[in-house]
């Protein structure tokens, strides 16, 4: 695992390099839904701290019997009706795709005395299948949350169709790119962070600005 997670973080680095770009101006999360907690261990070991999961039952059950001192970060898809559980576990949620949603974490968040980073999940594809936002709905959310004070809104995330050529998420990347930009212009917020990019296309979501890749199997190996 050592020398899987060297790889990522020196295609990282060269990917930083390419875009003109300081390596710490990107943030790795290493995916480790359906992995078991020995894995996240081994990965501890190796020198990673931010991991991310999907569902929050199985985060449940996994991050109390991993090491203590790790950072969580909840990356799939959040019901409204786990909210108030998904804040035990997480302080980062990638992947807020409605107002309602975005309205109970910062009643949740405040009820519990915390902050939440978010990211706004844009569908930019649109593709029926994915959740996500359309490109329309995301500045009516930024002004509403201007009266939330207790959830963070860092940027947007999105997942580009799948395909085998990471050079073809390259426009969808860019396309978030060139929205957040209009965005921030319009509503005021910085939305510093693009969090987007998995194991096989994060290279190309770096070069385009993302400021956090989700990797998963390449650092842990294939899902069964």
């Amino acid at each position: 695992m050592q020398e899987k997670i060297d790889a990522v973080l020196e295609r990282m680095q060269a990917a930083c390099l390419r875009a003109g770009r300081k390596p710490d101006e990107v943030r790795l999360v290493a995916v480790s839904k359906t992995y078991p907690p020995e894995s996240v261990r081994e990965a501890a070991e190796c020198g990673l701290r931010v991991f991310g999961e999907s569902r929050v039952p199985e985060a449940e059950a996994k991050i109390p019997l991993c090491p203590g001192n790790l950072e969580w970060e909840l990356i799939g898809h959040l019901q409204r009706n786990k909210v108030r559980r998904a804040l035990r576990l997480f302080d980062t949620i990638h992947a807020v795709d409605s107002l309602p949603l975005l309205e109970k974490i910062n009643t949740a968040a405040k009820e519990s005395g915390k902050n939440v980073k978010v990211y706004l999940e844009v569908n930019i594809s649109g593709e029926p299948s994915k959740y996500g936002l359309g490109r329309d709905d995301v500045l009516p959310i930024l002004e509403a949350a201007t009266t939330f004070m207790n959830v963070d809104v860092a940027g947007l995330m999105t997942i580009p169709p799948f395909s085998p050529d990471p050079e073809d998420a390259r426009p969808y990347f860019r396309q978030l790119r060139e929205l957040r930009d209009e965005l921030s212009a319009a509503s005021g917020f910085g939305l510093d962070e693009l969090s987007m990019g998995m194991s096989g296309d994060f290279e190309v979501a770096i070069e385009e600005g993302a400021a956090c890749v989700r990797v998963g199997s390449a650092i842990f190996g294939r899902r069964g």
